[in-house]
């Protein structure tokens, strides 16, 4: 149920920097502290704070509402460009298959991808998040994702990882894995 704008602004805003500060943590323990500090903060810009305050719900991301009333969110198209932690930003034009297709990305931003997907699955799911959320909500949009497959495989690894180990075990992982600087 949409808000109006002043309250739903108020609640993006919240949810938006809530989000936000528990991802900063997360690429704190992570190795990645000045990735963390500048996560997302395009969410505060014009273009993606204004649908966020227009289109707040609640349950779900005002982008999805967005897509329902325009059909395609402007939000989204202006975040992922912008936000090298998205996967759907490593997509370029491969002149031997003469088409558009995704490309492995650095693991600096797979480590903050995984922050970032941590910190969601805790905000939106509240008092119901467990460790294996973020590994089932992966596992559900999998058949449908654009990702390069190594950058899936990675992601897919670390987000068993939490769910069977935990994330203090999971992170010190991760910050490993980013000292070797390669996958």
């Amino acid at each position: 149920m949409k808000k109006g704008i002043i309250s739903g602004g108020w609640a993006h805003f919240v949810t938006i920097t809530r989000h936000r500060h528990t991802v900063i943590r997360h690429c704190a323990k992570a190795g990645i502290l000045w990735q963390g500090l500048r996560h997302d903060l395009s969410k505060y810009s014009p273009t993606e704070f204004w649908q966020g305050m227009k289109n707040y719900a609640g349950d779900r991301s005002p982008n999805e509402v967005e897509r329902e009333e325009k059909g395609y969110s402007s939000a989204w198209l202006h975040h992922k460009g912008r936000n090298r932690h998205h996967f759907e930003y490593w997509t370029d034009y491969n002149p031997k298959e003469r088409r558009i297709l995704p490309v492995k990305m650095p693991i600096n931003f797979v480590a903050e991808m995984f922050c970032d997907r941590v910190a969601a699955s805790k905000i939106y799911q509240g008092e119901n998040y467990t460790d294996s959320y973020p590994y089932e909500y992966f596992k559900r949009g999998k058949a449908t994702r654009v990702i390069h497959q190594e950058t899936s495989d990675l992601l897919e690894e670390w987000l068993l990882m939490l769910k069977e180990s935990g994330e203090e075990k999971t992170l010190r992982h991760i910050k490993e894995c980013l000292k070797k600087g390669s996958y």
